[in-house]
C-alpha cells in the first residue's frame, strides 16, 4: 500500500497532474489527494488549479463538473462505471418534457446530476448553498427543483417556498433505518445525530444538525459534544476523526444487513488506489463532455459560484 502510494504521488508530480477526492472516497484514496472535499469545494478547487491533468477520485458526474470548468484539461476517473444513483433518477429526455410542462418555471438542479441535466438548468446548487441559492430567487417565480426530492423537501421546511420536485433520491442516503437508528441513540443518548439533508424527513426530524459533508465536519469540530451518531456516507468518518481525533463517531446504521453496519455508496467505492494509480499512468479514462452541452452546463455552474461568494 505505502509503495502504491508512493508511486502514484511520483507520479502526480511527474505528469503536473492534480487529484481532487471526495469525502466518500475509501481511506487510502483521501491519503493521497491534494485536496479532499465536498461538491462545492471541490468545483471551486477544480477552478483553481494549474495542473494539466486532473484526476477526479469520485463518481462520474463530479468528473463531468471539473470538465465543464475547465475545457482545456485532462480530466480523468479511475472508473468509468462510477455513477450515481441520484444523477440516474432523471434521464434528460424526460426532465427535458417535464421543464416544458412549466415553461414559466426556473430551473434549480442539484450538482449531483449529469452535464445534460445541468445544460437544461437555470441555476446549480451543492447540499452547503441550496438554501441560499433558492432564497435568491424573486418570490413570485414558481421554481422546479431537481433530481432530489428529500432535499427539495429539506429546502421547503428551511425556505418555505413551494417548489415543485422531481421525484428523484440517492439510495444511500435513503438506505438509513429509523428503528436501527433509534437503538443505537438509546445506547449513545449522549451522542448528538448529525445528517445530510439528503436523509428522509423522518431520519432528518431526529439531527441536531443538518447540513452538507463539509458542514458536518464543521460542527463537530466546533461543537463541544464528545459523541456524534453521523447518518451519511461512511466514508467520511475518515477525514472527520482526522480532525476530531479525540471524538467518538459512530455511523448510523443502514437498512440492510452488512458488514460495516453502516451506509456505504458502492459506486464511491468503485474506485481503488491500484485504479488511481493505473488511472494515471495511462491518463485514462478520459472524461469528455461535447461542447455544446459544456456551454450550457457552465452558466448555471457559474450562476451558482456567483452566488456562494
Amino acid at each position: 500500500m505505502n509503495s502504491l502510494k508512493k508511486r502514484i504521488l511520483a507520479l502526480k508530480k511527474e505528469k503536473n497532474a492534480v487529484i481532487l477526492a471526495h469525502y466518500y472516497q475509501e481511506a487510502a484514496i483521501q491519503d493521497v489527494a491534494d485536496y479532499v472535499g465536498d461538491s462545492l469545494g471541490l468545483s471551486i478547487e477544480a477552478m483553481k488549479t494549474d495542473a494539466d491533468i486532473i484526476l477526479f477520485a469520485g463518481v462520474h458526474f463530479m468528473a463531468e463538473t471539473a470538465k465543464i470548468l475547465n475545457p482545456a484539461k485532462k480530466v480523468i476517473l479511475p472508473d468509468l462505471k462510477a455513477g450515481c444513483s441520484l444523477a440516474e433518477s432523471c434521464p434528460p429526455d424526460l426532465f427535458q418534457k417535464f421543464i416544458d410542462q412549466h415553461p414559466d418555471h426556473i430551473v434549480i438542479t442539484y450538482v449531483n446530476c449529469s452535464a445534460e441535466i445541468k445544460a437544461l438548468s437555470d441555476i446549480v446548487c451543492t447540499s452547503s448553498n441550496a438554501v441560499k441559492i433558492v432564497e435568491s430567487v424573486l418570490k413570485d417565480r414558481p421554481i422546479i427543483f431537481a433530481p432530489d426530492k428529500n432535499l427539495g423537501k429539506y429546502i421547503i421546511s428551511k425556505t418555505g417556498r413551494d417548489m415543485l420536485l422531481w421525484d428523484g433520491s440517492c439510495v444511500v442516503h435513503e438506505a438509513f433505518s429509523l428503528d436501527k437508528l433509534i437503538e443505537v441513540h438509546k445506547l449513545h443518548p449522549d451522542a448528538k445525530i448529525i445528517a445530510h439533508p439528503e436523509s428522509e424527513t423522518h431520519i432528518l426530524e431526529t439531527a441536531s444538525y443538518i447540513g452538507s459533508t463539509a458542514g458536518m465536519i464543521d460542527y463537530v469540530k466546533t461543537n463541544p459534544n464528545n459523541k456524534f451518531i453521523v447518518a451519511t456516507e461512511a466514508g467520511i468518518l475518515h477525514k472527520m476523526q482526522q480532525e476530531v481525533p479525540h471524538k467518538i463517531l459512530i455511523p448510523a446504521p443502514a437498512q440492510e444487513d452488512n458488514t460495516c453496519a453502516c451506509s456505504e455508496c458502492g459506486y464511491m467505492k468503485m474506485n481503488t488506489l491500484q485504479k488511481v494509480y493505473d488511472c494515471l499512468l495511462n491518463e485514462t479514462p478520459e472524461i469528455i463532455v461535447p461542447e455544446y452541452i459544456r456551454e450550457k452546463a457552465l452558466l448555471p455552474i457559474e450562476r451558482m459560484l456567483e452566488l456562494s461568494k
